[in-house]
């Protein structure tokens, strides 16, 4: 499932244009990127928690040289599912 058809079941099951729809769904997506930006996680009692996690420094290859390059540390968005969630994958 991709965004536009997120956006059609939301409209067609809340009974709104696809408009309002897609606005939801814009509001929905940068509220979780603002607050990963500021560092916050985002949790939906439910459903799961929008993590950030830091990757550590490391060595790599490219693959182009075969010389070994240094990868810098990084921030990096994680998802970890709910109880819920996992309860409904089996």
């Amino acid at each position: 499932m991709n965004k536009s058809e997120i956006i059609e079941l939301i409209a067609r099951k809340a009974n709104v244009s696809k408009k309002t729809a897609t606005q939801s769904m814009d509001i929905f997506v940068n509220a979780v990127k603002s607050n990963l930006a500021a560092g916050k996680n985002v949790t939906i009692t439910g459903f799961g928690t929008f993590t950030l996690s830091t990757r550590a420094a490391r060595n790599g290859v490219n693959p182009q040289t075969g010389k070994s390059i240094r990868i810098p540390a990084t921030k990096v968005p994680r998802f970890k599912a709910g109880k819920t969630l996992r309860g409904l994958i089996h």
